[in-house]
């Protein structure tokens, strides 16, 4: 049996990247990589020049029987995703539960994820926390807001550009305007940026200032108290 590895890649900054981590990919038989050509960047730039199989949302039930015989041929298989850690709204969970069941080792290394420096610098509440990624687009997005209205632990989004302004005027809209949140944009990279407030501020603060890059947002639960604006 092989054994099949989960690696986190850094969210921005390439010093993030363990040294553990360059072994592995270096060691690997197969590189599954979210994307390809952004992966191959972060390969190319440490020297690593390992094969590399495509494995993402669109055609990972197609690739993991593939994926788990090799493993269970003996290869040694490692799953990237485009940043972060796989399978935090990423793939990997499908192939690791697959390599499980068919009695293949699955070692997940600790390294970046893009929550939990957001987690840590908002000011709010870190002990107890419910992790919601990304919001469904369409069907199921209400009921599913609706459902976190009551949820008194700290709460913590993803959201791309395009869509902040939209969601943070639905949060306001279900959470209410004085609900403390702090926004948290290109994390590790030059231009990382923390606005905190109330929703309505941050709201504000956002139908001004043009959104740019990666956010990860985080709602303080139903009883935490309104905190001091910092942007």
């Amino acid at each position: 049996m092989g054994t099949l590895y989960l690696v986190p890649t850094p969210v921005g900054n390439l010093e993030d990247i363990t040294y553990r981590a360059l072994r592995i990919l270096k060691e690997a038989d197969l590189i599954l990589a979210e994307d390809t050509r952004t992966s191959g960047i972060l390969l190319k730039h440490f020297e690593i020049k390992n094969a590399m199989l495509s494995y993402h949302k669109f055609n990972e039930h197609q690739t993991v029987d593939r994926v788990v015989e090799r493993l269970r041929a003996g290869d040694t298989v490692a799953v990237i995703s485009d940043a972060g850690t796989p399978g935090i709204s990423d793939p990997g969970f499908l192939v690791a539960r697959e390599a499980i069941r068919a009695g293949v080792e699955v070692i997940t290394l600790p390294g970046a994820t893009a929550f939990v420096p957001a987690l840590v610098s908002s000011g709010l509440p870190c002990d107890k926390f419910c992790f919601e990624g990304f919001l469904p687009q369409k069907k199921g997005r209400q009921s599913r807001l609706e459902a976190l209205r009551g949820e008194t632990r700290t709460m913590i989004f993803y959201e791309s550009p395009h869509r902040v302004v939209k969601v943070l005027t639905q949060f306001v809209e279900v959470f209410g305007p004085e609900r403390p949140v702090s926004v948290c944009r290109e994390i590790s990279k030059i231009h990382e940026e923390s606005v905190r407030g109330s929703l309505q501020e941050v709201l504000d603060y956002f139908q001004t200032n043009e959104p740019r890059g990666e956010f990860v947002i985080v709602v303080g639960g139903l009883d935490e108290k309104r905190t001091e604006k910092i942007v």
